[in-house]
């Protein structure tokens, strides 16, 4: 996600946040439903639910997160009415978050901003980072997982699964596995642990490729595949030297294992720390 867009979303949320009289953080549910991107509020008022499900199935009390409330609203004429609204918890919020679909960039916003304690918009950029890079080896390795059941199908066999991604990676970086693996100073581990987001998206979009045409022309030896894997990790490698990005040439990223068991005690200590409305003087 851009700088900028992370900076323009960090204000917008922090616009609509408000604070009771014991300095518990609570946004209400008309605004978080346009700050996400919801269109209507009958649709919304299904996420919330979910969201009150997956709070009791916590162990929280829904009432200490998600406060019914009124609000007055013009409707013409100087006129107003009163409408349904929710007090929702930083907690609440994240629940419903969770419930939301990642791919809109607000709702892949919110997933971080409301899992962590702070609103400094650079650390909220520097988390959504991680959460991409985790996301994307998570992707690749799923996709991995596909391309060897796919080679398991059509040949009869897989044992050189191993070999042939391996085949892949010496075309994308000119270099063998353990070539890189040297060049890295990695030890015991996959290649695939330290790359950058980058590289992983890259490594990703050509094994893709490679299962398509597998099943599109119906190959039917491990050659064939190898032969296909090869030609697509070549072709993404000269679509990312073209715009500068020579892929050997790259750093390492720190092992992208250690930042997810970082991000996932981050985000069940930020959540243990959450106050609701009521238990706020419980301490």
């Amino acid at each position: 996600m851009k700088k900028e867009i992370v900076h323009k979303l960090t204000e917008n949320f922090e616009d609509f946040l408000h604070k009771t009289e014991d300095g518990v953080e609570f946004w209400l549910a008309r605004d978080l439903q346009h700050l996400l991107g919801y269109g209507k509020w009958d649709n919304f008022q299904n996420v919330i639910s979910k969201a009150k499900t997956a709070c009791e199935i916590s162990g929280q009390d829904i009432a200490d997160h998600f406060a019914d409330v009124g609000k007055m609203v013009e409707i013409g004429s100087g006129a107003q009415k009163e409408i349904d609204d929710v007090m929702l918890t930083r907690f609440a919020c994240y629940l419903i978050a969770q419930n939301g679909d990642p791919r809109k960039e607000q709702i892949a916003f919110a997933q971080t901003y409301f899992a962590i304690q702070t609103r400094k918009a650079e650390l909220i950029e520097q988390k959504i980072l991680e959460i991409e890079r985790v996301q994307a080896r998570n992707k690749l390795a799923e996709t991995e997982k596909e391309l060897s059941h796919v080679i398991f199908q059509q040949t009869g066999g897989n044992e050189n699964f191993a070999l042939i991604r391996s085949k892949g990676d010496q075309a994308l970086f000119n270099r063998t596995t353990q070539q890189m693996k040297d060049k890295w100073g990695i030890k015991n581990k996959p290649l695939a642990d330290f790359m950058p987001t980058i590289l992983l998206k890259a490594k990703d979009f050509a094994t893709e490729i490679t299962i398509f045409n597998a099943k599109q022309k119906q190959m039917k030896t491990e050659g064939q595949i190898s032969n296909e894997h090869i030609t697509n990790n070549k072709t993404v490698r000269n679509t990312l030297i073209s715009r500068g990005i020579v892929p050997e040439n790259l750093p390492p990223e720190e092992d992208v294992k250690k930042i997810e068991r970082k991000l996932k005690s981050e985000e069940v200590k930020s959540l243990k720390e959450n106050k609701g409305f009521k238990n706020n003087n419980k301490e």
